[in-house]
């Protein structure tokens, strides 16, 4: 496994704080902050276009319920 290098946490509203991290190969990391153990990669572009359609609003739909 490869060692991720983790970024301080962003915390957004409510107290929902992530950390984004990367590893030497280019990959991507994202975990809740104080999961780092549990965490979804892909590819660093990947993620940035994930947290740029979030913050645009384009997954609102998934907070309804």
């Amino acid at each position: 496994m490869s060692d991720i290098k983790w970024d301080d946490a962003f915390c957004g509203e409510g107290n929902n704080c992530f950390r984004i991290g990367t590893d030497a190969a280019g990959n991507g990391y994202i975990a809740v902050a104080g999961q780092e153990d549990r965490y979804l990669t892909d590819s660093q572009e990947a993620l940035r276009t994930l947290i740029r359609d979030i913050k645009a609003g384009k997954a609102d739909h998934l907070l309804q319920g």
